[in-house]
């Protein structure tokens, strides 16, 4: 008779080991992606550039570690699907369609609203890297001759067919590509029924992001720039701090909600 071993527990202490392994084998095995991803990020910001971040659904939360953090590089934009209501000019109930990511029409009207320069560098996030915004937004970044650099799943895209006509991935259309080592559907921890609880994604991009930045702050202090870097506004002289360095880049980058 065999004795089938009891299923894992599913606690918090079983998901804090499951992040920090994983962190660590991402950290380690992404390290040269990162070094190159930072370049790009540094040269764009010694020519004047500006680090453009987007991200759709959970990957916003990405996109949100890039631009306009404390800690962060001041020349930096996060682009929204809803900049499409609060800088392009469309009616707000655009945004009530749940597919609204995986029309690809959608990444050329909301590249029009973004106010780009030729030395801007992309930074694009998603877990799957298939819908049809994220692959029609790279192509379009790429055609126009911006570097991009995405952050996504290796294991879960290469499983999945793409949703744009092209049949393309984000992970095909990249400068470099950044694995955050999430599994496929994210989330890592099994459930006895079927299903998983437990992503990854979120914690594991975060990290990579913070060692991109990290990354870039060091070249830009090795070629003898002062990095221009977000102080936290809650803490006294962060206001008037970071208020003095976005006056470099007036109308290139937006702070909404």
């Amino acid at each position: 008779m065999t004795i089938e071993p009891a299923p894992a527990r599913i606690t918090g202490a079983a998901y804090l080991d499951l992040a920090t392994e994983t962190i660590r084998r991402v950290g380690e095995r992404q390290a040269d992606a990162v070094v190159e991803a930072a370049r790009l990020i540094a040269d764009s910001i010694s020519a004047g550039g500006v680090l453009q971040a987007f991200g759709s659904g959970h990957s916003e939360a990405l996109a949100m570690e890039l631009a306009g953090r404390a800690g962060g590089l001041v020349p930096s934009n996060k682009i929204a699907l809803r900049d499409l209501v609060l800088a392009g000019g469309e009616p707000l109930d655009v945004l009530a369609d749940p597919f609204l990511e995986r029309d690809p029409d959608v990444a050329r009207r909301l590249l029009e609203t973004v106010p780009t320069g030729p030395a801007d560098v992309f930074a694009v996030a998603s877990n799957s890297g298939i819908n049809g915004v994220v692959v029609e937004l790279a192509l379009l970044v790429k055609d126009k001759g911006h570097p991009l650099i995405a952050f996504t799943s290796a294991e879960h895209s290469a499983k999945t067919p793409s949703r744009h006509p092209s049949g393309k991935r984000l992970s095909e259309i990249a400068d470099v590509v950044l694995d955050n080592g999430a599994p496929y559907g994210d989330a890592a921890m099994p459930l006895p029924g079927g299903g998983a609880v437990g992503a990854v994604s979120s914690v594991t991009s975060a990290v990579l992001a913070q060692m991109v930045v990290g990354e870039a702050v060091q070249r830009l202090i090795d070629a003898g720039h002062t990095p221009p870097v977000y102080l936290s506004a809650n803490i006294p002289g962060g206001d008037d701090h970071n208020l003095a360095l976005e006056a470099r880049y007036a109308g290139r980058i937006r702070r909404t909600a």
